[in-house]
C-alpha cells in the first residue's frame, strides 16, 4: 500500500475523498463521481447498493447530494457517501452484482456497509480488512446460488410482502418477516400500529414509486416476493422488482 496522503483540511469534499480513498485501497480502482440535481438521482444512483444498514438508512432517509462509486478492475463496486450525521466520517457499501438473477441472492446476508473516518488510509484499511471480505463471500454464495439453483419444494409456503394502496394515497405493507420488515424501514416505510401495517407516504409520488421499486429489488434479492393490491392507485405507474420463480408479482426492474 502507498503512504498515506490524507486529504488537506479544507478539501474534505465526496469527490476528493472518494479518489485518494481509491489511491489507497489494494488493486486498482477507478472513480465516478454523481451530483444529485434531482431526488431521484440519489434513489437511483444507490438502487444496488448491498446494505440493509445504516447506509441504506443514510439513502431513505437524507438528502445526501453527492454519491462516488469506486470500480475494481475485478469489476467489484463500491458505493461512497458523506455521513449525513457525522461530519468527519464517510458511509461506504457494497454494490451487488447485476448480472445474477434475483434467485440468487435468497438466504445471502447483505454485506452491510461500514462508517469510516474521512482519513484515506484508515479508511481504506477499514474497507479492505472488513468490507470487502464479507462483500467476497456474500458473492461467493450469490455465484454459488445462481450456479446451484434449489429445486422448488411441492407445497412449500413462500414469503411474501403484500402491499395495498389507501384512499389518502400512502401504501401499507403487511409481512411477518422480520427480514422483510427491516427493509421496509430502511426504505421509508414507518411501522403504524393502528394499521398493522409499514406505512409510506404519498405526498410525493416519485419518490414513492423510486422506495416501492429499491424495496421489491432487496425483498427478491431475499428471495422474498411482493404483491401490490391496486384497490387505490395513483397516477404514478409503479413496477415491481420480479420474485423468485414460481411466484407471482410484477416485473423486476433495476
Amino acid at each position: 500500500m502507498p503512504t498515506a496522503r490524507p486529504l488537506p483540511a479544507d478539501d474534505r469534499d465526496l469527490e476528493s475523498f472518494a479518489t485518494v480513498l481509491a489511491e489507497e485501497l489494494p488493486d486498482n480502482w477507478t472513480v465516478e463521481y454523481h451530483r444529485h440535481e434531482h431526488a431521484e438521482d440519489q434513489l437511483r444512483n444507490a438502487e444496488d447498493v448491498w446494505d440493509l444498514d445504516k447506509v441504506a438508512a443514510a439513502i431513505a432517509e437524507s438528502p445526501l447530494g453527492a454519491d462516488a462509486y469506486l470500480i475494481g478492475e475485478n469489476g467489484t463496486r463500491l458505493y461512497v457517501v458523506l455521513h449525513p450525521r457525522h461530519e468527519e466520517e464517510a458511509l461506504v457499501a457494497a454494490m451487488a452484482p447485476v448480472d445474477a438473477v434475483p434467485e440468487a441472492f435468497s438466504g445471502v446476508r447483505e454485506p452491510d456497509g461500514i462508517a469510516v473516518p474521512l482519513d484515506p488510509e484508515q479508511a481504506a484499511h477499514a474497507v479492505a480488512a472488513d468490507l470487502l471480505p464479507r462483500y467476497d463471500i456474500a458473492l461467493a454464495q450469490v455465484r454459488h446460488n445462481a450456479m446451484n439453483p434449489p429445486q422448488p419444494v411441492p407445497g412449500a409456503r413462500l414469503e411474501q410482502v403484500v402491499m395495498t394502496w389507501r384512499k389518502d394515497g400512502s401504501l401499507a405493507a403487511v409481512t411477518t418477516a422480520r427480514p422483510a420488515a427491516e427493509v421496509l424501514l430502511a426504505e421509508g416505510f414507518a411501522w403504524e400500529a393502528a394499521a398493522s401495517a409499514y406505512v409510506l407516504g404519498g405526498d410525493d409520488t416519485r419518490a414513492q414509486a423510486h422506495a416501492v421499486q429499491a424495496t421489491g429489488a432487496r425483498l427478491a434479492r431475499l428471495g422474498i416476493s411482493t404483491a401490490l393490491r391496486t384497490a387505490h392507485r395513483p397516477t404514478t405507474d409503479l413496477a415491481l422488482p420480479a420474485p423468485p420463480s414460481g411466484t407471482h408479482a410484477s416485473t423486476r426492474t433495476r
